[in-house]
């Protein structure tokens, strides 16, 4: 680790050192507002290389924080979608720079119209602590593409990422080009006051409102990724080992700490047994066993497992039927249960879970399921288990969410090729490929004319005989 950094007195005097950061970011875009591709490439190339040379440091420091943590799961979900990403973004930065050529209408002819993607300037990334690295890395690739300066706030929940990051960055990017920011809960406050040219946050929705209304007193337009309660879908004639082993694995990849993890699924209420066994066998398979399991995550810290414990307490209190699927965990290594019997006044219903629990919610009709999905918060993902085609396009058209998975759970995410967002309580906006390029990015629209100018037969002074023919011409 490097030496005590800075930021960790950043809470007695944030404002000035962050002040000073993104003064600093802004100098260095103003001598430089339109890299070329062969910069914003070679950006990236940089980044490329230092998180492939220091994946074996990343993948400790990551575990560390949670006090354990797969390898596996922090390659498949977090390292190979930064690399799938930055090549994405590498091969088609050419083709996304290039300008838009667009029709100019004939009254206004001789003209050409264009639309110029220009940087926006300085980007502000507020990072969570379940995904410290793709959730910090996926947003700076969109930015440097575009040909951003970046500056990230680390979450205070991950301090061993968020050292290491800042000092891996260091190593390879001035500060005028990234910048990591470690501080506790008041400098995130601070980080999201700053008068950046765009902030993207990803976190709950309590602090999303939070970050928008500081947002708000600069006009920094927003990206805000939220979460919210994903549900799942059980189809009448799926089989339910092909349902039950997808949503598993999306519940059980990070212990459920994942925004776009299954939040509770809706079964229909004759197969509702022969799911719970669907589901245990299908999480037995993956982890037979918690203790001493380097496959299996633990819960990021005690707050969260107590809050977690909490949820199970109360639901049981409220009456649902806890089923778990271990003994005992270990550590912070929580079990999985499901939860039957569920309510509405449960906390497990009303807050996203983001943990191995998993409330079944039972229907007798499809458009029960619908309907359930539709009388709460629009979720950031949705996943419909079943064949059936004819129905696949009724849960495209008839529910509402940030993304859809048919017949898998996650994998989405892991498109380049597809925005990312949320909608309405889940979020705002896009990122990921194409998309985070233009979000971090201003559509310029130009208008262009040369030495002919046709349009001075419709200046002042009014009445004459073209202007007449010209309003027959276009008004009728």
């Amino acid at each position: 680790m490097s030496a005590e950094p800075a930021w960790k007195h950043a809470t007695q005097q944030p404002l000035s050192e962050l002040d000073r950061v993104l003064t600093l970011q802004r100098k260095a875009f103003a001598a430089n507002p339109m890299p070329i591709a062969g910069q914003r490439r070679q950006w990236l190339n940089t980044l490329r290389d230092l998180l492939s040379a220091e994946r074996e440091a990343l993948i400790a420091a990551i575990s560390s924080d949670f006090s354990h943590r797969s390898g596996d799961e922090t390659l498949l979900a977090e390292l190979m979608p930064c690399l799938m990403g930055i090549d994405d973004a590498r091969k088609n930065l050419q083709k996304w720079m290039k300008p838009a050529r667009r029709k100019v209408g004939i009254a206004f002819q001789p003209a050409s119209a264009k639309v110029v993607y220009q940087p926006l300037g300085v980007v502000g990334v507020i990072v969570p602590w379940n995904y410290p690295l793709f959730l910090a890395v996926g947003p700076m690739i969109g930015a440097l593409a575009a040909g951003n300066r970046v500056m990230l706030k680390l979450s205070e929940s991950t301090p061993a990422t968020g050292e290491l990051l800042k000092r891996l960055f260091a190593q390879v990017f001035p500060e005028d080009l990234v910048a990591v920011v470690l501080g506790e809960a008041e400098v995130g406050i601070e980080f999201s006051r700053l008068a950046f040219d765009h902030l993207l946050f990803t976190g709950s929705t309590s602090i999303g409102r939070q970050v928008m209304r500081a947002a708000a007193e600069n006009l920094t337009p927003v990206t805000l990724e939220l979460g919210g309660k994903s549900p799942a879908i059980v189809a009448a004639d799926v089989p339910l080992k092909d349902a039950a082993e997808r949503i598993a694995f999306g519940k059980t990849l990070n212990a459920g700490q994942t925004c776009v993890a299954p939040d509770y699924v809706l079964v229909p209420e004759d197969r509702v047994e022969g799911f719970v066994e669907a589901y245990r066998q299908a999480v037995l398979g993956f982890y037979p066993t918690l203790t001493d399991n380097p496959d299996y995550t633990a819960i990021i810290n005690q707050r969260q497992l107590t809050r977690l414990t909490g949820y199970l307490e109360d639901a049981t209190r409220k009456g649902a039927r806890v089923i778990a699927l271990y003994d005992q965990g270990q550590d912070r290594r929580m079990p999985f249960s499901l939860l039957l019997n569920v309510s509405d006044d449960m906390l497990v219903m009303q807050d996203e879970i983001f943990g191995p629990l998993l409330p079944i919610v039972p229907y007798s009709r499809i458009d029960q399921a619908f309907a359930y999905i539709n009388q709460r918060p629009r979720p950031l993902a949705l996943y419909y288990f079943g064949y059936n085609k004819a129905e696949q396009q009724r849960v495209l058209e008839q529910t509402h969410s940030g993304g859809v998975c048919l017949n898998d759970t996650l994998l989405h995410v892991a498109q380049d090729d597809l925005p990312f967002g949320g909608v309405g309580p889940s979020g705002m906006g896009h990122y990921h490929g194409r998309e985070g390029f233009l979000t971090f990015s201003k559509a310029k629209g130009v208008f262009i004319k040369q030495r002919f100018n046709a349009a001075r037969l419709i200046y002042p002074p009014y009445g004459k005989a073209i202007q007449r023919l010209v309003y027959r011409l276009f008004i009728r």
